[in-house]
């Protein structure tokens, strides 16, 4: 088989091969990308009274506590804290996809709401499968589409590298 037509099957049928995971990481991927732009996706962050972190450990845990939707008891249901000084807020997210945002100088609670782009994020990445899919469904998907670039690539330079041989 020549190396052409070689080229344009592998070309097709690994197309074929990745089109909807590829497809679910494009769509993903353009809601990640404006996830900041619409509060059902990601929630807009709030702003507290001061810019200087005033809050303990302690009463971030006790804050978030009374939250009933986070459903936090302990420090093993909260995910991560991602401090905004500038914003004047900590945010507190729980492993259940729950965001509670607390002034970092009072501990007022500022908002709650459930973050759906962890969700996407979990699609875009194949975690929402299963954990490990990540590494045994998108990279092989990624590696597949490095391929079909460079067929892709190959495929289009030949026409024109026929061309300049042929006006030597």
């Amino acid at each position: 088989m020549k190396f052409a037509k070689l080229n344009r099957t592998i070309h097709k049928w690994a197309s074929l091969l990745i089109a909807l995971p590829l497809l679910l990481v494009i769509v993903t991927g353009i809601l990640l990308l404006v996830r900041k732009e619409f509060a059902v996706l990601q929630p807009p962050t709030q702003h507290g009274i001061s810019s200087i972190p005033t809050l303990d450990f302690s009463t971030i845990l006790a804050q978030t506590k009374t939250v009933e939707q986070a459903n936090v008891t302990t420090w093993q249901d909260i995910d991560r804290l991602d401090i905004r000084p500038s914003k004047g807020v900590v945010k507190v997210r729980t492993k259940s996809s729950w965001e509670v945002q607390l002034d970092s100088q009072t501990g007022k609670v500022l908002q709650v709401a459930y973050r759906n782009s962890e969700f996407i994020e979990g699609l875009h990445d194949g975690t929402f499968f299963q954990k490990q899919a990540n590494l045994w469904l998108m990279l092989p998907v990624a590696m597949v589409l490095l391929l079909l670039w460079l067929t892709g690539l190959y495929l289009f330079c030949i026409p024109y590298v026929k061309k300049w041989r042929r006006r030597d």
